[in-house]
């Protein structure tokens, strides 16, 4: 744990206290899912995904980080019972103290997400009822695992907050297809924000709040897409054969990630924020989490 540590941080530090104008324009850290091990582990890189250090090591697997508002831990959904029960878990930055929160057998609990205090955690739950039905719920809690409480009026997952406090995510509707919708944290005043009968999930809004990035398969296949957090003016960001993923905004706005399966494996891509000038970052790695690095 001492070398894990001690890697960690050099990374960390090497991201933040890099010198020169360089430093101030980009000091980012993501944080990604890789098979690398065979299953999947937590890793960190830089930007330009040139150096890489792993912070989890957990055989059951472990994915989808989410930054906490200063940087400090990372939220994220381990895997139990040969995969039958998924847990939201956080640790700190560099991979220590880690804690399992929610410990329900049986269900998926995926896809964290902080409050912009800190304070509290939102996450999906995905399980079969007794009648064999799935079923997606959103839950909140605070970030020390206390106080866990269903959203009972929203039904879907994916869940993400909005700098004002309210909460984006892919909602379910009778067709079993899924829209992107808006609503306050208690679960009222739901606005549903895409009208298209297809899968659209895991909404991000960018950090000024005036844009929504999303998944759908609208025209296709999955693609990134890109809306007003009005749902007016939805664009469709990429055009690829195979499947575009889970879509992740850098601090100031002007890039999006997401993670696409070519040359067979899953590997992450970096775009500016009209979908031009496509690159790829990080093989054999997915699920990627932007942050901008605090001193």
């Amino acid at each position: 744990m001492k070398s894990l540590y001690s890697s960690v941080s050099l990374l960390l530090s090497l991201l933040v206290m890099s010198s020169g104008s360089e430093a101030k324009s980009n000091p980012f850290a993501i944080a990604y899912t890789s098979h690398d091990d065979g299953h999947p582990e937590i890793y960190l890189t830089d930007i330009e995904g040139s150096s890489k250090s792993k912070v989890t090591n957990f055989s059951g697997g472990n994915g989808y980080s989410a930054w906490s508002p200063d940087g400090k831990r990372i939220a994220f959904y381990a895997k139990y019972d040969e995969r039958k029960t998924w847990s939201i878990h956080t640790m700190n930055s560099d991979g220590t103290d880690r804690k399992r929160l929610t410990h329900a057998d049986n269900k998926w609990d995926n896809s964290p997400t902080w409050s912009p205090d800190g304070r509290q955690i939102a996450f999906s739950r995905e399980y079969k009822d007794t009648d064999k039905n799935w079923q997606q719920e959103i839950w909140i809690m605070n970030s020390d695992g206390s106080e866990l409480t269903q959203i009972k009026s929203l039904k879907g997952g994916g869940p993400y907050f909005t700098q004002d406090g309210k909460i984006v995510f892919h909602s379910e509707f009778k067709d079993k297809k899924s829209e992107i919708s808006i609503a306050d944290v208690d679960g009222s005043n739901i606005i549903q924000l895409t009208d298209n009968g297809a899968e659209e999930w895991h909404p991000e809004v960018s950090s000024d709040g005036k844009q929504i990035a999303f998944m759908s398969d609208r025209e296709g296949n999955s693609e990134i897409y890109v809306m007003n957090i009005d749902g007016s003016n939805q664009k469709r960001l990429t055009n690829n054969d195979v499947d575009d993923w889970y879509p992740s905004w850098s601090p100031d706005g002007s890039q999006l990630m997401f993670s696409s399966k070519t040359d067979g494996i899953r590997n992450t891509y970096i775009m500016n924020s009209d979908g031009s000038s496509v690159r790829k970052i990080i093989s054999n790695g997915s699920q990627a989490a932007w942050l901008k690095m605090h001193k």
